[in-house]
């Protein structure tokens, strides 16, 4: 990197993957290092309570993912792709993370027994369903999402990384 004219932080930064791929612990890291908020993008789906979640409608959600998209600096993380174009458009750098898919599904697998024990939190109540639709989304997101997010990103080489593991992961976000 040349002193004089360093590479500049990027302040808009969109993460996308599948489930297990890793989003959020990138999300956490990165918010840490360059202190910068993190949101996930099904927190912007869903609206949190202890009672139990409630999907926001189409036009909630995409005017508080507008309100997100408006600050000058976030972290967007998601598996999410059909209607986060703007999230696309705005950021300064996209990280697509391509984890291969046994990776990812034994990574789901592992999740699952640490919410039933309590040592990892959850958004949900962890329950064989949920493993199972865990378990078969990410089988579809490998053979018919991935494709369309390429398509989708296509557009934005130019701030596209993509990331296929941890190490190439840890080489760029130490």
């Amino acid at each position: 990197m040349d002193k004089q004219n360093p590479v500049p932080i990027p302040k808009r930064i969109h993460i996308i993957g599948s489930i297990g791929s890793g989003k959020t612990t990138l999300a956490k890291k990165l918010s840490d290092q360059l202190s910068i908020p993190y949101f996930e993008l099904d927190n912007v789906v869903w609206k949190r309570f202890d009672t139990g979640d409630i999907k926001r409608s189409k036009q909630e959600r995409d005017e508080y993912l507008s309100k997100i998209i408006a600050t000058d600096n976030w972290i967007i993380e998601g598996a999410h792709h059909k209607w986060v174009s703007s999230c696309f458009q705005n950021a300064d750098l996209i990280l697509f993370l391509d984890i291969s898919l046994p990776i990812r599904r034994y990574r789901i697998i592992k999740r699952y027994f640490k919410q039933k024990i309590g040592v990892e939190k959850a958004n949900y109540k962890p329950s064989l369903k949920i493993l199972k639709d865990l378990y078969n989304y990410n089988t579809v997101f490998e053979y018919k999402s991935k494709p369309e997010i390429l398509a989708l990103l296509s557009p934005y080489k130019n701030k596209l990384i993509t990331l296929k593991s941890n190490a190439e992961i840890l080489r760029n976000f130490h």
